[in-house]
């Protein structure tokens, strides 16, 4: 293979990489669908070229790394538990944007919240989980690694997006400004402004859980309790945004209100049934994952206590060898 056509290759795997944290599956929605049944509920999956494209292609991309890296390295093979997490993502990203939550996402509020919950607080940390980036930089050839790689996670603005407390506050302004301006209204009329908003969704929430999860290199690293303070500093604004859709009292959405459905909840009782799933559904996952991140400070903390057992039980080895050899020598 010629060293020409090796960073061509792995510049197309970061796009399609890329590609893949940003899915664009939405379809708009104007009439209503009729009520689900047991058969639509299995069947009803929306199939967009827009989404399965880059979604197969990254799929097919992160396999092929995958094997590469076995190949160069059969004694240090990516992580079976990588691989895993980043199926996973894949799966949920699928199951919001293609399953029956996507086709129904227009007729009932409820709904639409969990696919966004599945987006953002689901997909995107089981995403990063895969570690893709640090897939990329042990597949990718040396002059790929160095001239593109690497310089791109240096970037000074890869480095301010990933800031935590910037990370941290366009993930919450991401979820105010989407439900409490006509953006969200417009995204359930309009096919190309709901894939914006999916993109808008899932780009700021990979930006939040980056620095959290720590599984890619990032510019900024921090310890376990701050990562858990972090995560906690995100609920009380998911159980306001969730109150305020909960108590609004009247429909804020107007294709909810006009829409012509003759089944399930009203529009107000569907409001508040998504504003339910978002401060139970969000805490929920949120408390999931900080029990993820003290489970993976436990087993730091014992690792490092083995470390420093190791490193005493060596300097005492020492300390009587040399104790030995001085009283041979007297």
């Amino acid at each position: 293979m010629s060293r020409t056509v090796v960073p061509h290759r792995f510049f197309v795997l970061l796009l399609a990489a890329a590609a893949a944290m940003a899915p664009a599956a939405a379809f708009a929605h104007g009439a209503g669908n009729p009520a689900p049944t047991a058969r639509s509920l299995v069947t009803a999956w929306e199939f967009d070229a827009l989404f399965l494209i880059p979604f197969g292609g990254a799929a097919w991309l992160y396999y092929a790394g995958v094997r590469r890296v076995a190949a160069r390295h059969p004694n240090s093979p990516f992580p079976t538990r990588r691989i895993v997490y980043f199926a996973l993502g894949m799966g949920a990203t699928a199951l919001a944007l293609m399953s029956p939550l996507a086709t129904y996402d227009g007729d009932l509020f409820a709904v639409h919240m969990w696919q966004h919950i599945t987006l953002t607080m689901i997909a995107a940390p089981l995403l990063l989980l895969g570690a893709p980036m640090t897939l990329a930089l042990r597949a990718a050839s040396p002059q790929v690694r160095r001239g593109i790689l690497l310089p791109f996670l240096h970037s000074g603005a890869i480095k301010a997006l990933s800031f935590p407390i910037l990370a941290l506050v366009l993930f919450a302004v991401t979820m105010w400004w989407s439900h409490f301006t006509p953006l969200f209204n417009a995204a359930l009329d309009n096919e190309w402004l709901h894939r914006l908003e999916h993109f808008w969704y899932i780009s700021a929430a990979l930006l939040f859980w980056w620095p959290v999860l720590n599984a890619d290199p990032s510019p900024w690293r921090m310890n376990h309790p701050t990562r858990l303070l972090y995560l906690f500093m995100q609920m009380p604004q998911n159980a306001f945004l969730a109150n305020a859709i909960y108590e609004a009292g009247t429909v804020r959405y107007k294709h909810y209100a006009d829409l012509a459905r003759t089944w399930g909840p009203s529009a107000l009782r569907d409001q508040e049934y998504a504003g339910i799933m978002m401060w139970v559904g969000g805490d929920l996952l949120f408390l999931a994952a900080m029990g993820f991140l003290a489970y993976g400070w436990v087993k730091h903390e014992e690792r490092e206590a083995k470390r420093v057992d190791r490193q005493l039980a060596g300097e005492r080895a020492a300390r009587k060898a040399r104790s030995a050899a001085a009283a041979s020598e007297g």
